[in-house]
């Protein structure tokens, strides 16, 4: 058993500690491969272990060092129209969420959180996309809705996603576009949760230990989209996913009735 620093969050057990680890390196690897996917992973299994106030974010703090990875990379694919509008509205409205969090009970955060992971998940699987480009007006609403559920469950990086898949392009490009806007959503957090407390030596403690294994899989990520491209991880991914909302949805609903 591992006594961590907070006491409210108590100990770790050796098998938590096995499913943090394994949960780190699938959501870099989702990460690096994709662009996305690792926040929704991380804040459904680490809300199990340590709550939804601990759980997002760690998972904000912890990308800081994967968004130097990706960035880079990705500026050079990404199309600025889309990303600048979308990124700068998410900064407006994550301060909003980020009340929201520290407002909600604990188990209920949690079941809106796997409500709509597995929401975005549906959406996707369905390949639903936009029948035009947006403009700069509806970039900026759909980005301030993705930053409200950012602030409040850390998980909107779907909806980023849905948008950027609609964008015409190549794989890189919409990949580029991907990682510039889950960027910008995992930045418009740092200021809400700094000022309502949130990053706790604990927070920061954690974020720091899963780092070297996020950053390494993140690079295998990267390297195996360079390598094969996404076409045949794609459904693997989707269907990860729903399998972590609905696991953590049941795990939520029997600790919100007190089972």
């Amino acid at each position: 058993m591992i006594e961590l620093l907070d006491p409210y969050i108590g100990f770790v057990s050796a098998w938590e500690l096995v499913v943090i680890a394994a949960t780190v390196l699938f959501a870099g690897f989702l990460r690096g491969f994709v662009g996305f996917g690792a926040a929704l992973i991380l804040v459904m299994v680490l809300s199990v272990i340590f709550g939804p106030l601990v759980a997002v974010p760690v998972a904000s703090f912890a990308g800081i060092p994967a968004t130097a990875q990706l960035l880079p990379n990705a500026i050079r694919y990404s199309e600025r129209p889309f990303v600048i509008p979308f990124g700068l509205a998410t900064f407006i409205a994550a301060p909003v969420g980020a009340w929201i969090l520290i407002s909600i009970e604990p188990s209920v955060m949690r079941m809106v959180i796997s409500i709509a992971v597995l929401a975005m998940v549906i959406v996707m699987y369905r390949g639903w996309q936009l029948k035009q480009r947006l403009g700069p007006t509806a970039l900026a609403g759909a980005g301030a809705a993705a930053g409200f559920v950012q602030g409040a469950a850390g998980v909107s990086g779907p909806m980023a996603v849905v948008v950027a898949l609609s964008h015409p392009g190549t794989a890189h490009q919409q990949r580029a576009n991907v990682i510039g806007t889950v960027t910008a959503l995992n930045l418009c957090n740092l200021v809400p949760f700094w000022y309502h407390g949130l990053y706790t030596l604990n927070v920061i403690v954690i974020s720091l230990l899963i780092v070297p294994l996020y950053s390494l899989a993140i690079w295998l990520g990267a390297r195996f989209f360079s390598e094969r491209g996404h076409q045949h991880f794609r459904n693997a991914a989707l269907l990860s996913l729903a399998g972590i909302g609905v696991t953590t949805m049941a795990l939520a609903i029997k600790d919100h009735l007190g089972l």
